[in-house]
Order: C-alpha cells, then sequence, then structure tokens
C-alpha cells in the first residue's frame, strides 16, 4: 500500500491571524500521525508558512503558477519565487483555475514543466463536470487532461507528480462521489500513468478532491487507488484537518516515520 499524503487547498482564504492559528492547531495535533500533509496557501501566505512551519512534518506550496519563469507579466507568481518560500508542491489545472480562467489543458502542461523545472512536485488536477459525466464523457475528459501532461514530459520525471481527481460536480456541492465511483477513475489514471511508465504508476500518490470531509474519508481512502486527499473546505478547520489524516492512519495503520510518496521523489530530485 502507498502512504498517504493529505494537502490542504485553502482557496481565497486566510489573513495572518486565522492562518497562525490554523497551523498551530495542525501542528499540535499532528503528533505521531504517519500520513504525509501539506497546505497549499494564497502565495501572500507563503513566507508565514515559511517561518511557521520550517521544521515541522507540514510541508507547504502554493495554488498556482506562471507557465513563464520571470518577466512582463505582470501579477503573475513564478514557480521560482514559491521554490524561494521552500514550496515543496504547486496545484496545477484546479478545476476552478479551468473554469474561472479559461486555462487549457495544454497551458496546465506548461505549468507542470515550469513547476518541475523549480524541483517541486505539482500536483495534476483532473475532473469533469456533471454534465460530462452524465454523459457518460468521464474516461475520455480526465483521460484528455491528464494525456496533455504526459505527452510534454519525459516519462523519466513521472515519479514526482502528484495527481488529484476532482469531480467538479462534487466540489463545495454537498454531493459527493461514492468510494466505488472514485475508485473507478482513480484505477484508470493509474493505468494511463502505467502506460507511460509503469514503475511511476506504483509510487505516484493519486488524491481525491471531491469534497472528502471526516465522516467520508476513511471509506474513500480505504480504496486501493485512493493515495490521499486535496482538501478544501476542511482544511480551513485544523480538527476536520486532522480527523482526514487520523482516517488516512487508520486504513494504513501507520505510525509516524520518513517522507512518503513523492515526498521522497521531491527529496531525491
Amino acid at each position: 500500500m502507498r502512504p498517504k499524503l493529505v494537502i490542504g487547498n485553502w482557496k481565497m482564504n486566510g489573513n495572518r491571524a486565522d492562518n497562525a492559528a490554523l497551523l498551530a492547531g495542525i501542528a499540535a495535533g499532528l503528533g505521531a500521525h504517519a500520513a504525509a500533509c501539506a497546505v497549499c496557501v494564497p502565495a501572500p501566505y507563503l513566507q508565514q508558512c515559511e517561518e511557521t512551519l520550517a521544521g515541522s512534518r507540514i510541508a507547504w506550496g502554493a495554488q498556482d503558477v506562471s507557465m513563464h519563469d520571470c518577466g512582463a507579466y505582470t501579477g503573475e507568481v513564478c514557480a521560482r519565487m514559491v521554490a524561494d518560500f521552500g514550496g515543496r508542491y504547486v496545484i496545477v489545472g484546479h478545476s476552478e483555475r479551468r473554469a474561472y480562467h479559461g486555462e487549457s489543458s495544454e497551458l496546465v502542461a506548461n505549468k507542470v514543466l515550469a513547476v518541475l523545472e523549480q524541483r517541486m512536485v505539482p500536483i495534476v488536477c483532473v475532473g469533469e463536470t456533471l454534465e460530462q459525466r452524465e454523459a457518460g464523457q468521464t474516461v475520455q475528459v480526465v483521460g484528455a487532461q491528464l494525456d496533455a501532461v504526459l505527452d510534454a514530459l519525459d516519462p523519466q520525471v513521472l515519479p514526482g507528480l502528484v495527481l488529484a481527481y476532482e469531480p467538479v460536480w462534487a466540489i463545495g456541492t454537498g454531493r459527493n462521489a461514492t468510494p466505488d465511483m472514485a475508485q473507478q477513475v482513480h484505477a484508470q489514471l493509474r493505468a494511463r500513468l502505467a502506460a507511460r511508465n509503469p514503475a511511476a504508476a506504483a509510487v505516484v500518490p493519486v488524491l481525491y478532491g471531491g469534497s472528502m470531509k471526516p465522516d467520508n474519508a476513511f471509506d474513500l481512502l480505504a480504496q486501493p487507488d485512493i493515495d490521499g486527499g486535496l482538501i478544501g473546505g476542511a482544511a480551513l478547520k485544523a480538527p476536520d484537518f486532522l480527523a482526514i489524516i487520523a482516517a488516512a492512519d487508520r486504513v494504513t495503520g501507520g505510525a509516524a516515520g520518513g517522507p512518503a510518496g513523492s515526498e521522497r521523489a521531491a527529496q531525491a530530485a
């Protein structure tokens, strides 16, 4: 069984005082939990994470980056800047970026390349809308989104990825994919990865990002191809975030130890 990885996506939330309380609560409650964990925060709070979390077991990162390394791109944040604040992870291709900012799969692929260039770990998000699911297009849609990234990469770098399946219809809607529904898509994503690099498919974490909460985390995480969660709303409450980490531990029966999943890949890069 692959080690579990739980990553909080704060989205556009937070302020310095609330962040301090949240991070302190997570750090205090983490204890001997085995699952690797991280928070992906708005760019202005990367320095706060670096100052607060340095030396802890909690990694941090960003929610997006520019495909460009530097230059006249006002308002953009490049991967090099995230790395400068000790970031380990970057969410790339989140459904909100695709929907609200018109990001294409080709742009997402270029952003993945930018993240890898800075020796960080891209969390590559894929997912279908309700209309696409009801039309029976889930496999086609998420497969095309993933293939756009895989086509742009040397197969040898694939172990440095994290994938996240986020059914758009289950994000913040109160609707959830059943564990079986989520497992089917995760298995398909892993098979697609295995076709490019079988060794990578064995180690790359595939996270579930469709409203994972304390009350459904265990059943989701117990599925063989669900290796963790990309957590939205529940990541803003330390008890809820810790409860999901605890559920991951119950699945694996683990205890705190060394780095897991793509954390090892990041350290080895």
